[in-house]
């Protein structure tokens, strides 16, 4: 069987959650199948650091995709009827590309990964070709929650133009979602959450869970475990809305409850691009902005918590599976831990969803080390036993098998 995949970006290096999810599905698919790799890089430099890749598989790259400024969103926002998800990787380079690699090779699936990737995905499938799409989020339903989170804090200017941005996408993504859901042959789905809300969209969809992973035999703690600290860590894409939206919560409404008794503790913000807004928090003591690095497994060690305040969003956490793997103790929101079924507050982490009550579990944690110990250990067992990827694999095997 031969199986082409089609990626937004370079899976390679794995650093970001889509990344990480592309990268570890290739290399499970390799051991069984002829794989293609058919992606998008933004440069020289990514390409060339897509070599290891080529060891795995035929790995074909387009340069791009092409800028979009900021005067060119705002009209497609006003004036086309598809959504930024769908135009957002707009590449002619791609589309001929793609239709050289469907002419010269009879593929047995074509598996497109994320909404990013649809218009593809339907070129493909109007060319006869098996598709599979690889839903990374139920997507209306994340801007759907992004415009009713912004709407609610009306009448601020920015809640006003991020609220209106979002209800439009929400509106767009309703009718565009629904049509690649209704094309593709199989939907690849990483939560329960979004195979509800996606079977709602179209209801004779057919879905499969497919879930995130995290590789345990990578993400392994320490021995011995490095001191106690007072430090509280974020890590995830920092210009990504829903983070900058989580990060700002935190910073504003619960890290001052949290200094209030315990004044040296300080909050770490580990990631890509920093959006202007996360990046002028830094003030070298209380929030420490230092961007990505290059691996996370020192951070989650150290960290005294790890924080995972999202309010908006969709799919499951990539990197609340890596601080689980870690045995790093996890404060989150409900909406936080959303999609991974199983996890149980004041078992595997502390759920809190309220400022007073995500102060009150991390002040917990970082005082009771024991505590902290306890739900590190069972976080680590419960992910390597259920969402290690070599658990998850197996699943997209049994999908290609029918």
């Amino acid at each position: 069987m031969h199986i082409l995949m089609l990626s937004p970006y370079p899976p390679y290096p794995p650093h970001s959650g889509g990344a990480l999810r592309i990268y570890h599905l290739l290399r499970g698919l390799v051991n069984r199948y002829s794989v293609t790799l058919l992606t998008f890089a933004p440069d020289a430099t990514a390409i060339a650091a897509l070599q290891p890749l080529h060891a795995l598989a035929q790995v074909e790259v387009v340069l791009g995709p092409p800028p979009r400024s900021l005067a060119q969103r705002a009209l497609t926002t006003l004036f086309s009827p598809l959504p930024d998800m769908a135009l957002r990787n707009a590449s002619a380079s791609y589309v001929t590309k793609l239709a050289e690699l469907l002419t010269r090779t009879q593929f047995d699936a074509v598996l497109a990964e994320s909404i990013e990737m649809a218009p593809y995905l339907l070129q493909a499938a109007r060319c006869g070709f098996y598709t599979i799409l690889d839903e990374f989020n139920a997507e209306y339903l994340l801007q759907r929650r992004a415009a009713l989170n912004d709407l609610r804090r009306l009448p601020r200017p920015t809640a006003l133009i991020g609220g209106s941005y979002s209800l439009i996408q929400w509106l767009k993504l309703v009718t565009f979602e629904r049509r690649v859901l209704e094309t593709a042959q199989r939907v690849l789905v990483v939560s329960p959450e979004d195979a509800a809300a996606l079977r709602r969209l179209a209801p004779r969809v057919r879905l499969e869970l497919v879930p995130n992973g995290v590789d345990c035999s990578h993400f392994v703690p320490p021995t011995p475990p490095p001191l106690p600290s007072h430090d509280l860590v974020f890590i995830g894409t920092l210009d990504y809305r829903p983070n900058v939206d989580a990060v700002l919560w935190f910073v504003h409404e619960v890290l001052p409850l949290i200094r209030a008794q315990l004044p040296e503790v300080r909050l770490h913000l580990i990631g890509r691009r920093p959006h202007r807004a996360l990046a002028a928090l830094h003030d070298g003591e209380t929030v420490i902005v230092t961007g990505e690095v290059a691996d996370t497994r020192p951070v989650l060690a150290s960290a005294a918590v790890v924080v995972i305040p999202m309010r908006i969003g969709g799919g499951s956490r990539l990197k609340l599976l890596e601080a689980l793997a870690m045995a790093a103790p996890v404060v989150c929101t409900t909406m936080g831990a959303e999609g991974i079924p199983g996890l149980r507050d004041g078992e595997h982490l502390l759920l809190a969803d309220t400022p007073q009550a995500m102060a009150q579990a991390v002040l917990r944690l970082v005082t009771n080390r024991s505590l902290a110990w306890q739900l590190g250990q069972a976080g680590r067992a419960f992910v390597c036993t259920h969402y290690d990827w070599s658990q998850i694999v197996p699943r997209l095997i049994k999908v290609l098998a029918h």
